[in-house]
């Protein structure tokens, strides 16, 4: 094993952090899961760091790393409304907008006739958005171990849906250039 080989065993131990976080979640064990799912975090900024910093960037880190990110968000996001932390909408409209853009990706990737040593690169909004719905995760252990006024998880709810929504907003907005990109290259 090499050290260039670091950002993607980052990814594979967020995949495998998945499943004992969402145990601690579901167990109601908050001190644990945000601690797993602060480590969880921390290996998903210091893979692109790493990857980006030495030039270890691969086809393969850039499916797995946003594989590991929609694996343990949607996974911990339905173990928070299991134990009934988030509402049903949120669940749904975070689920949507990873199913639109996982189908938009792989649609827009196959459409393209992109080489097989071509990145996948998450838009800036995207970016953000997976930050905020980390922080969302961790504020709501952090408030069963700390509590706050409900009035502050409302507050968060909105600011994660309007993040969410504007993400996907904008990777249909991507796709739409593309596609007319792609017109004027073959226009028929």
């Amino acid at each position: 094993m090499s050290f260039s080989s670091l950002p993607n065993l980052l990814s594979i131990l967020r995949i495998i952090l998945t499943v004992p976080v969402v145990m601690t979640l579901l167990d109601r064990q908050y001190f644990l899961a945000m601690v797993l799912f602060f480590i969880a975090g921390i290996t998903d900024a210091l893979d692109g760091w790493i990857a980006k910093r030495y030039s270890f960037q691969t086809r393969l880190g850039s499916i797995l790393d946003p594989i590991a990110d929609k694996l343990l968000l949607v996974s911990s996001f339905m173990a928070l409304y299991v134990i009934k932390l988030i509402p049903l909408w949120l669940l749904i409209l975070v689920f949507l907008r990873d199913f639109m853009i996982i189908s938009g990706t792989v649609g827009c990737f196959i459409g393209s006739g992109a080489s097989k040593n071509d990145l996948l690169s998450p838009s800036k909004l995207s970016k953000i958005n997976t930050v905020l719905q980390i922080i969302l995760v961790l504020f709501l252990v952090i408030v069963q171990i700390y509590p706050v006024p409900v009035q502050y998880s409302t507050i968060v709810f909105i600011i994660i849906a309007t993040s969410t929504m504007l993400s996907g907003a904008d990777y249909a907005w991507i796709w739409i250039e593309q596609i007319i990109l792609q017109e004027k290259k073959n226009p028929q």
